[in-house]
Parts: C-alpha cells; structure tokens; sequence
C-alpha cells in the first residue's frame, strides 16, 4: 500500500489519516462538499469531492466511493466505522477494482452483518447466546409458541439491524403480532431486509464487549470494555476494563470472542458483543461489530497496541507476529463522546459553528475530534464532535480523572453533552458500578438536574 482512500469524516477520518501518515502512506480523503473544509481535508495529502452534504448521496454513494478511489490512484480503502464500513458489497466492490480492502473479508461482513446468522455462527462455535428462534422468523412460523418458550419480556431485533436500531421490546403475547408487524415494516425501511428474530430480555442487562485482532489464521482479543452508559442504545460513555465482572465470566467472554473469530478465520479489527445477566450470573453474545468501533481508544490506551496500524499492517497481508501473552493491560480508561446537543431540550441536535474550542490536557488524557474553532456542525451528520479519553491506574482515579477533563473543555457557537457527562460520572451508581443499560433513561430527570 502506498496511497490510501479514507471513506469517512470527522473525528475518524482524522484519526486514521494521522496514523497512515506515520507510517508512510499518503491519503486522500473522500469528502461530501461541506467537508472539503474540514479538518480532515486539511491533514490528508488530497481530497477527492464525492458528492453534496447528504450523506445518501456522498459517504453511503458506493459508486462515487468507487469513482474516487479509481480517479485519487489510491490502492487502499481505510472505511473507518459507520457508512459503508460494514457494507459487505462495497467491500467487494473495493477488491473488484484492484485495491486493498482494510477490514475483514467480504464474506465475514456478510455473515456477521446479519444478525440471526451472527447468532447461529455464535452457536456453532460453543459461544454461550442468549435463549431466542432459531434464525429469522417467518410466517411459517409459529410465533406464538417461540416466543412463549422465550419467556416475556422479549425483543425483536431486525436481522440486518446495528447502531442499536431496528429494536422493540414485547411486555406481552397480546402485543406480539402488532409489534411483529411493525418491526418487519421498520427493517425492511431501514435496511432493506423485513427479516426479524426474537431474543430473550434482560431487564438489568450490562453491555460487554471484547476487541479482537485476527490475521485469517491467528486471532487474539486485546481485553474487555464497557459500554453499559447509553442513551436510546446509543453509548455514551466506555470503559476498559469493565468493572465488577466476575473473573471466570470474564475468562469466559474473552475466549468465546477468540473461538468465534477463529472458526471465522477472522481478518482485521473487530469486537465480540455480549450482554452480561448479572442476576442469572451469565454472559451471553448479542452480535459482531465487523471494523473498528468508536471506542477503540480506550483498548489503545490500556495495552499501547495501535488499532488503526494493526489494520494496516494485516491488510497489507502481515501476520500478527505476536501471540495473546505478549498482550498485557495497565491501568483503567474511559471515553466519554461529546455531541452537539442540548440535554435540556430532549437532547435535541445543535448544528452550528464552533465559535471556539478549548480541550482538556494533562497527563493521561486523550482527545480525538475531528473539529477545530471555526468548524461547521452539520445537521447532515452524527451530532459527535469529540471524545475525550482518560487513563489512570486505577479506576477511580481514572473517574476524577475524566470529571477533571470534562471541568476543562470550553465549547461555544452549539451546545454539547459535556455538562450532561460530569453528572453521570459523578453519580454513586456509576462509582459503584452498579448501572447497567436502562440506568440513564431511568434516571434521566436527577442526571439532567445535575444532581446525581
């Protein structure tokens, strides 16, 4: 590889370029309008124009993908996560044209893009699931007695669903059939695919997931992170590593998510997803996140393993060169995402200009963003206009940590969670590490008084 084609935006598309650059590649950024201004047009080497501000007709118009990468001369295509970073045609659109796709196989997008298969590839690999059908359901199917075997309360999750959409919780068996209808409908308007199955509800669920890297023969995990804060199934705030989990289940989710990979023959960055039931002492898997997560960060933080590089370093057809026992973890960190909204108006998006910026420093503490003072918030795009990311040895040192970086970040001209974050972590339950996925939404009112 020696030119690649960054297909994103935004803080990733920083985050990528800076990393490519290190290690001698040049970039081209592919960019909607608005964005040849960014940033990241800024930093990369080129910027190709792919299209008008939405994203329908830029970041996810495969074809102008396409078009910009043949045009640049690039020889790689880096997808970062979101868009077409999961898109498993895309990918082999990429390879048709003689570049290097910096991810997994095609196939493995495929397989684990849909979720009812993720589940039976899960199954098939001794990979502890949750109680739900066997596969997609259909109107062959007799819904009624699956899901009365499930047990209520139960999902429906939309097969091809992510992003924590394309999910409707059912209290009750004479809520099934209209809730079912309606998840079909919603599927197949969101992605494209009606297809729907049901799964097993936890009331108190904790969100646990595992990194793993893999070279399509060896695959090793780089540890646990948390991801239990969110909003609307959207996170918020991670943590690596997850806090209060028993040993044994720990040992268990980290070893699934490697036995996954391997019967996968795994390429690339990717995370395990789990559900922990702490009243039923079981931790079971949800789903497969085939790229690089948002909150990758904080896995860089605690082990010094470069993700992105790693990326790079396999889809240039490297093996790993290490083995799990060269992977050790120091220390605790935590990744709280800022967005340009207002937590007093429902959270409501505030696009706009910054009129400036001021971000924390110090020991131990990150920042990925992908705007600077003067840059347009755009209502086209996700509302996230920075992470901000803490290490310290411990975890609470790591919380004053985060709360003291919070304290710090000035940002004028659009409104911001910032605020909102420093009454989560400075809430008992968060200390305690007591929340779990519903805490926020349970305790919205206390956390948006700022009394927590």
């Amino acid at each position: 590889m020696k030119r690649l084609l960054v297909a994103n935006r935004g803080e990733i598309a920083v985050r990528i370029i800076r990393t490519a650059h290190e290690v001698g590649l040049e970039t081209v950024l592919a960019a909607s309008e608005p964005d040849r201004a960014s940033l990241a047009a800024e930093l990369s080497d080129y910027v190709s124009v792919i299209g008008p501000a939405q994203a329908g007709k830029s970041y996810l118009n495969s074809a102008a993908v396409i078009e910009a990468l043949k045009a640049s001369g690039a020889d790689a295509v880096h997808p970062g996560y979101g868009f077409l970073s999961e898109d498993a045609e895309f990918a082999r659109m990429v390879e048709a044209a003689g570049a290097t796709w910096v991810g997994p196989s095609p196939d493995s997008i495929a397989l684990m893009g849909n979720k009812a298969a993720a589940r039976q590839a899960a199954k098939d690999a001794g990979v502890p699931v949750l109680v739900g059908s066997d596969g997609a359901v259909g109107p062959e199917d007799d819904v009624e007695a699956i899901a009365e075997s499930i047990g209520y309360p139960l999902l429906i999750k939309a097969s091809a669903g992510g992003g924590g959409r394309g999910i409707r919780i059912v209290e009750s068996a004479e809520k099934l059939a209209g809730e079912i209808q309606l998840a079909v409908a919603e599927a197949g308007a969101a992605f494209g695919d009606p297809a729907v199955y049901l799964e097993r509800f936890i009331d108190k669920a904790r969100h646990v997931e595992v990194q793993i890297l893999g070279d399509g023969v060896d695959v090793v995990h780089l540890f646990d992170r948390d991801c239990s804060l969110q909003r609307r199934q959207q996170k918020i705030v991670e943590e690596t590593p997850a806090p209060n989990l028993p040993s044994h289940l720990r040992d268990q989710m980290l070893t699934a998510a490697t036995d996954l990979g391997r019967r996968c023959r795994y390429r690339g960055a990717g995370t395990v997803e789990f559900l922990y039931d702490e009243a039923r002492g079981e931790i079971c898997f949800i789903e497969m996140n085939t790229r690089l997560q948002v909150e990758h960060p904080v896995t860089e933080m605690i082990t010094g393993i470069d993700l992105v590089r790693e990326q790079l370093r396999i889809a240039g057809g490297e093996r790993l060169g290490y083995d799990q026992s060269a992977i050790t973890r120091n220390g605790h960190a935590i990744e709280m995402r800022i967005n340009a909204e207002n937590p007093a108006q429902g959270f409501m998006p505030s696009p706009g200009t910054i009129t400036e910026i001021r971000y924390p420093g110090g020991p131990g503490v990150r920042v990925d963003s992908g705007v600077v003072s003067g840059s347009a918030v755009s209502p086209y795009y996700d509302s996230l206009v920075a992470k901000v990311s803490v290490w310290h040895s411990d975890r609470p040192s790591a919380i004053a940590r985060a709360r003291r970086a919070l304290s710090e970040l000035r940002i004028t001209g659009v409104d911001t969670t910032a605020v909102y974050l420093e009454a989560v972590l400075a809430h008992r339950a968060v200390a305690d590490a007591t929340h779990h996925t519903k805490f926020l939404e349970q305790s919205a009112e206390q956390l948006l008084q700022g009394t927590a």
